[in-house]
């Protein structure tokens, strides 16, 4: 598959996988690809496959998952 074909098969795996709505699947693909996660993809054809998409899909999610929410006011 093409590199746009395959950030699309993430974001789509991301939506149907972790119940996120499309346009913040979307913000973690390009999030991802300005941190140039897709480097290698987009350089390799052999790692645009389903098998990968998956992974790539847990993989972004979870780190997204990860990431502390920004916190409230500070207690004084």
């Amino acid at each position: 598959m093409t590199y746009e074909e395959y950030l699309d098969e993430v974001t789509t795996l991301i939506v149907e996988k972790y119940n996120l709505a499309d346009a913040a699947a979307i913000k973690l693909v390009v999030a991802a690809q300005d941190a140039e996660f897709f480097v290698k993809h987009d350089d390799d054809p052999a790692l645009r496959n389903i098998d990968q998409a998956h992974k790539d899909a847990k993989t972004l999610y979870t780190s997204a998952s990860a990431v502390p929410k920004a916190p409230g006011k500070p207690r004084r």
